[in-house]
């Protein structure tokens, strides 16, 4: 699908014109970003947008109209949904195991001098991780 320039001839696509104009060493970067920008937002584009989006708030609300008539099907959804969350907190939990089994690997693949030291980097390093994991998740 090409986007049409606002004010430019023929159908030339938003790539093209950029490309045609870098390689002629024309206009500003200034000039590019005003000249895309115009092709970003051509009117058919953004009618095509609000039609999707009314279609998509036309389908969510006739979706939860038949949740709420069906008790049964609302129970379902809410038991199916409370298990995917329940699924992927035991992958990430089964990830950690993981991650911390190979760390023991590393640890007793190691020279002997270098094992108290690369223990403690890899418990600092997966104590950040798994910081960062429950921020996310929190």
């Amino acid at each position: 699908m090409s986007c049409r320039g606002v004010g430019s001839k023929g159908s030339s696509t938003l790539s093209d014109s950029s490309l045609a104009m870098s390689a002629e060493g024309e206009g500003n970067p200034i000039d590019l970003l005003i000249n895309s920008s115009k092709q970003l937002f051509t009117p058919e584009k953004l009618v095509a947008d609000v039609a999707m989006d009314i279609i998509k708030d036309e389908v969510r609300h006739h979706l939860e109209q038949k949740i709420k008539q069906d008790p049964v099907l609302a129970k379902e959804i809410k038991e199916a949904v409370k298990e995917l969350l329940e699924a992927r907190a035991l992958e990430y939990s089964a990830l950690i195991r993981l991650t911390a089994t190979i760390a023991r690997l590393g640890i007793v693949a190691v020279p002997e001098e270098m094992k108290i030291r690369f223990a403690r980097e890899m418990a600092s390093l997966v104590g950040r991780e798994i910081g960062a994991v429950m921020e996310k998740t929190l």
